[in-house]
């Protein structure tokens, strides 16, 4: 994988958004062989009675802070204290495409592996690099009783947790500690989640799943976020203590309060003719009701109600895609 700094514009970018490349993607074919029978997995058994953890990088190739941080556990020889932890490397074939003169091509090789995960989309007849690969590695996901699935973002916006609609997903989110914003959402029109599969979206069940959002895809910081998130979320599950924490610069405790918002629209992209008013990078706080923040075609797309958050507005318009989550603050 070449290391170039100077990136040409990418398609997929506005204007003026060249990406600095400050963190880019890592050897990992160390750890292709594992020891459960699937390439790039691994699991970690304490010997004792616990829950079945799962961490998992890379659903997007081109997200490269959750291979970071699997690496730096793997490296580190740690040991769950309770339990089993898998740690996965999912999309291999779209990672180990990473051009940093065209960065965001990397992000999946035929179909986005975060929307496949519907039990029609997994036992259909359909054929794709990202959808074999989901097959393949949904043993180990369904043996989950809590994930944690790590993303990073195409804009410079905070760190954020999405926790799934319901309570469960925050209870966890909260246990955790980090990001300081946590935002509980239904996931996409186009496809369910990871984080959305299975018992994970049940009430009655006590599985739980939460993605994170570290930071731009490339910026330095989202590496830090992925580890401290990644051991965080081991010690809310009983696996790691804050002597493991400490040792790698985290400190036992959050620094700050958590902010958490629920999402109640979700603008999807109608037409090839949409575009935003202004910049939006995400969690942006628009003050008034019925103000304009962007075009879809002959429709203009308002803020439904005041003091509406903007969650994670892409820079894929294309029709079918969701074009920004809207949110409204939550009581902690």
């Amino acid at each position: 994988m070449a290391q170039s700094q100077s990136p040409k514009q990418s398609a997929n970018l506005g204007p003026n958004q060249s990406p600095v490349l400050d963190l880019l993607p890592i050897p990992i074919d160390a750890w292709r062989q594992g020891n459960t029978g699937i390439p790039f997995a691994h699991r970690l058994d304490s010997g004792k009675p616990g829950p079945s953890v799962t961490i998992t990088a890379l659903i997007h190739g081109n997200e490269v802070c959750g291979a970071h941080a699997l690496d730096l556990l793997l490296r580190s020889g740690f040991r769950p204290l309770v339990g089993r932890l898998t740690l996965i490397f999912c999309n291999i074939a779209a990672y180990m495409r990473f051009d940093p003169q065209e960065p965001t091509a990397s992000r999946f090789v035929d179909e986005d592996m975060n929307r496949v995960w519907s039990e029609d989309v997994l036992r259909s007849s359909r054929v794709s690099v990202e959808l074999e690969r989901a097959r393949e590695i949904e043993p180990l996901i369904r043996d989950t009783d809590l994930l944690l699935d790590i993303h990073s973002m195409q804009t410079p916006s905070p760190a954020l947790m999405l926790s799934g609609p319901l309570p469960k997903g925050r209870d966890l989110a909260r246990a955790v500690g980090v990001p300081n914003f946590v935002v509980a959402d239904e996931g996409h029109k186009a496809g369910k989640r990871m984080r959305d599969y299975g018992d994970f979206s049940n009430p009655a069940s006590a599985k739980n799943a939460l993605l994170v959002e570290c930071g731009q895809h490339w910026a330095a910081d989202s590496r830090s976020m992925a580890i401290e998130t990644m051991l965080r979320f081991l010690k809310a599950a009983g696996q790691a203590d804050d002597a493991f924490l400490t040792a790698h610069g985290v400190a036992p405790m959050p620094a700050q309060t958590q902010h958490f918002v629920e999402v109640t629209d979700a603008v999807t992209i109608e037409s090839n003719e949409f575009h935003f008013i202004g910049e939006f990078t995400g969690l942006e706080s628009i003050a008034q009701a019925g103000t304009a923040i962007a075009q879809d075609g002959p429709v203009t797309i308002r803020t439904p109600y005041d003091d509406c958050v903007l969650i994670m507005p892409t820079r894929r318009l294309k029709a079918g895609q969701t074009a920004v989550r809207l949110g409204r603050r939550l009581s902690a």
